[in-house]
């Protein structure tokens, strides 16, 4: 699995025309879901985004996480974050997992969010053409692959 994050003052999902679901502080979260990714995957991940310490304290030092400031997640499925681009002009989605295994492991890691933050986080729709907007606050923005826990 790889992600991006990114911490936000607010950050919306709109589809049609229509807002689906939005947050105000907290993060957004991009998820791509590799061939090989599993359940394991997904609880190291979420796991690490939960505990990341990324918030300011009182003096402005990143110190807090998404817990201790008890925010919000809005996770996007993105399976274009699994491109190939290395030869030719035309990214290569080959490592992206089918649209069954993502959406299988895509919900997974949603609930597996809202256990370990004891809260519904608002998401995306699986497979849909969406319009995501984000107020990027720092601006912070980290970049996780499970395949890569260094």
């Amino acid at each position: 699995m790889r992600a991006i994050i990114q911490r936000v003052s607010g950050a919306s999902v709109t589809i049609e025309n229509v807002k689906i679901s939005s947050i105000k502080t907290g993060l957004m979260i991009l998820l791509g879901i590799e061939q090989e990714d599993s359940e394991e995957d997904a609880q190291w991940l979420v796991r690490k985004i939960c505990s990341l310490r990324i918030f300011g304290d009182e003096n402005g030092n990143m110190n807090h996480s998404l817990q201790d400031i008890k925010g919000e997640v809005l996770l996007v499925s993105q399976f274009t974050l699994h491109a190939k681009i290395k030869k030719g002009n035309r990214p290569s989605f080959i490592k992206a997992a089918s649209p069954e295994i993502a959406n299988k492991l895509y919900e997974i890691t949603k609930q597996l969010f809202n256990t370990e933050l004891n809260q519904n986080i608002a998401a995306g729709k699986f497979g849909a053409m969406m319009q995501v907007q984000l107020i990027n606050d720092g601006p912070i923005t980290l970049i996780i692959d499970t395949k890569n826990k260094e």
